[in-house]
């Protein structure tokens, strides 16, 4: 690694483009190990799977959003003030413990049912025909039948499907999704401009906040709506639980996905012999997906969690008031408890991988996530042969130690025929 403060890695440039390599070594030398993030506070970083697994379901590891800015000062090591995030955004059920978490899930278990999600599935097919038909339209040339290098699949499909999907779900207009992209990049990915997180923090709570209202006034069929007037216990959300849910629903109901879908495409490009194998046997597509998840896991780190007494991991005790980030990636790639880790194969065994978390934080999207990513996948390898259009040491990783999934993924298309 390359900055050190206070002797502490910093967790910065060269750790986004390969954190694999980083958590290697930290599986090598101890059960957790302190880092700098990168807004300058210092964090056990924990990255085998056995104690990731501990950590994301001990509730000595807490999510009570109310600890949060007090640790998060306690453990700044840059002699900076530690960047605040907006209240309004943050009284949703992944920052809160049981039983205020048990309470908020539950009002929201009931959008994300196996069979509600089953019911989406001829929508998300129906949208992800429509992006690879302007795919092809746009790319069309009278010259050439293969699309130009400059079709970017993350414009074009990572994103619009899975933010297109949540917005309906929640009957939520598109008209702001340029700038919600926008804001939810600057907040998932933070990083050390503190100003310009805030900025889109306010940003978003505004936004959501008009939308709460207009939702409190003027409800619909949708789940949004259900959520605003819901009653659990003869109590309602109030204001602020409302807003902050919303945020969680959009932001976490496509940012997975994008990544999800970059991240599987990614590989098969860098693994020819492996999208050869999917596209003569489709039934090996989910577990493909299981794969993309586990090898390339579309959340690097589970969001924070601080003790609230020492605890004992591994050959390791984290003192109280600690900050905890939780590596996905460093888990779904530690050989003790997968065979050849490192090596990407998607015939390989399904289950067991950390990508959407586990304990009564596990992703109740996940379903979605998946569906999602098959369906957007399948189709691709469906419409079109497809190669890298760039230079692969040219292709940048999100700058941030949350999200792991490439900037743009520019690929050049080729239709196969005709639908």
């Amino acid at each position: 690694m390359g900055e050190k403060i206070a002797g502490l890695d910093v967790l910065g440039p060269e750790y986004f483009t390969d954190p694999h390599a980083y958590h290697t070594r930290m599986r090598a030398q101890a059960a957790a190990t302190e880092v700098v993030l990168p807004g300058g506070t210092k964090a056990w970083l924990v990255t085998r799977y056995e104690d990731a697994r501990q950590a994301l379901a001990d509730q000595r590891f807490s999510k009570d959003y109310r600890a949060f800015p007090g640790i998060m000062q306690r453990n700044q090591v840059d002699g900076e003030e530690a960047g605040e995030f907006d209240s309004s955004l943050m009284q949703h059920m992944l920052n809160m413990d049981p039983p205020d978490h048990t309470r908020l899930r539950k009002l929201v278990t009931k959008a994300f049912t196996a069979r509600r999600i089953e019911q989406l599935r001829s929508r998300v097919q129906e949208i992800t025909d429509g992006l690879l038909d302007e795919m092809a339209a746009k790319a069309a040339t009278t010259d050439s039948a293969t699309i130009n290098s400059g079709m970017d699949l993350v414009d074009a499909l990572s994103f619009p499907l899975p933010i297109t999907v949540i917005c309906e779900m929640l009957d939520v207009p598109l008209d702001a999704r340029d700038e919600f992209r926008v804001w939810s990049n600057t907040l998932v990915l933070g990083g050390p401009d503190a100003e310009a997180v805030q900025a889109a923090a306010g940003r978003m709570a505004d936004y959501l906040t008009r939308l709460v209202d207009h939702k409190r006034a003027n409800p619909g069929d949708d789940f949004f709506s259900e959520l605003v007037h819901a009653e659990e216990g003869g109590e309602r959300l109030d204001q602020l639980e409302l807003i902050s849910m919303a945020f969680l629903l959009l932001v976490a109901g496509h940012e997975t996905t994008v990544n999800l879908i970059t991240n599987g495409v990614h590989l098969l490009l860098r693994h020819p012999d492996q999208a050869d194998r999917l596209r003569a046997d489709r039934s090996l597509l989910p577990g493909a997906v299981e794969e993309f998840l586990r090898y390339e896991s579309p959340v690097n780190h589970a969001t924070i969690r601080v003790t609230v007494e020492d605890v004992e991991v591994g050959d390791v005790v984290i003192p109280k008031n600690s900050v905890v980030v939780v590596s996905l990636n460093g888990a779904n790639r530690d050989g003790d408890r997968f065979p050849d880790a490192d090596r990407f194969d998607i015939t390989r065994p399904a289950g067991g991988h950390l990508a959407f978390g586990h304990g009564v934080h596990y992703c109740l999207g996940a379903p979605l996530a998946r569906m999602e990513g098959e369906i957007a996948i399948g189709s691709l390898l469906d419409r079109f042969d497809f190669a890298l259009a760039a230079d692969p040491e040219s292709l940048r990783w999100r700058q941030g130690t949350l999200m792991r999934g490439l900037e743009s993924l520019p690929v050049s298309l080729t239709p196969r025929g005709p639908r």
